[in-house]
């Protein structure tokens, strides 16, 4: 069943524009009805909602080009695809993980300010004595 583009928008969740910009920079390449109007597949969806993925991981357009040229090609391409993702799932792991050391300080501190209010004072010390500071573990980097 063809969707038409404001239809196509409201199922993957973007503006139209989203779409014809996608469409400028070769991402996407909707049919034409014989009015030449833009015709969207339900393959498109799957299409645009793996786009977006991407892109929500931080996939720059060049890398979405990249990756969208290679499929263009054929499965001749899927190493070329498959060392593209596996590099962007490594810089993911890495910024999940400073994530996730920015959000168990944010809980530390948090538990601080609790037991603060509670009447258990003591000194906050955000790095101990075996783990280095931040500045120290960008130094080492």
């Amino acid at each position: 069943m063809p969707y038409s583009i404001g239809e196509f928008a409201e199922i993957v969740g973007v503006n139209k524009s989203t779409l014809r910009y996608y469409e400028m920079e070769g991402l996407l390449t909707p049919h034409r009805s014989d009015n030449n109007l833009r015709e969207y597949t339900d393959q498109d969806i799957g299409w645009v909602q793996f786009l977006l993925h991407l892109k929500d991981s931080g996939m720059t357009m060049a890398e979405l080009k990249q990756y969208t040229e290679w499929r263009a090609m054929g499965d001749e391409t899927i190493p070329e695809r498959k060392n593209l993702l596996e590099q962007r799932k490594q810089q993911v792991e890495q910024e999940i993980k400073a994530l996730q050391q920015n959000l168990d300080i944010l809980n530390r501190k948090i538990v601080f300010y609790n037991d603060q209010l509670t009447g258990n004072k003591y000194e906050f010390v955000l790095y101990h004595n075996e783990k280095k500071s931040h500045q120290e573990e960008k130094v080492d980097s």
